[in-house]
């Protein structure tokens, strides 16, 4: 991102209004391409970053500029788009059967990319259940592909023990993705 919205993100952590109004629409296309990351519907990525920029106006007051607002966004992302997936599969298993099946077709059936996006939402799930300390490391070097350092910093780890949790994290997925090939 621009070093212009890393300004207007510590302007409008100030309190400043109309900076607030500005990074939003800044960086609106990048949290929908970033959401578009984790969720293989566009409308359902739409929907998960209208989330990320609700999120990002209540919350910009704690971002205290300590690293850059960049990543401080990856996190709201990563973390509205996996609650939004969260809420989506709620709502499909709460749903009785649907009447017009094709609007409700598997994306693994239709799509080898969205469906690998499924996939992998359905194997970070189980990650968190069994493992949560490593789904984090997963998600920021992976998926939002922040570098090495930035993604321990943003982990609260140090280096080491980041890249032994991911490495650690890549094995325990890798055949709960190959099963599902």
């Amino acid at each position: 991102m621009p070093s212009s919205t890393e300004e207007l993100a510590l302007r409008a952590a100030a309190g400043e209004r109309a900076a607030l109004d500005e990074l939003l629409a800044a960086i609106r296309p990048e949290v929908v391409r970033r959401c578009g990351r984790f969720l293989p519907c566009r409308e359902d990525a739409e929907e998960a970053a209208q989330d990320v920029l609700l999120q990002v106006a209540r919350k910009i007051g704690t971002f205290e500029g300590r690293s850059r607002f960049s990543t401080w966004l990856h996190t709201v992302v990563a973390n509205c788009a996996r609650q939004k997936y969260r809420e989506l599969k709620r709502r499909s298993a709460e749903q009785a059967a649907p009447i017009d099946a094709a609007q409700y077709a598997d994306p693994r059936t239709t799509s080898v990319i969205a469906g690998s996006r499924v996939d992998l939402l359905e194997a970070l799930e189980r990650l968190e259940r069994e493992r949560p300390h490593l789904v984090a490391p997963l998600v920021y070097r992976d998926i939002c592909q922040l570098e090495y350092a930035e993604a321990a910093e943003r982990a609260g780890v140090p280096l080491g023990t980041f890249k032994s949790r991911l490495h650690e994290a890549r094995r325990q997925v890798r055949p709960w993705l190959a099963d599902r090939a």
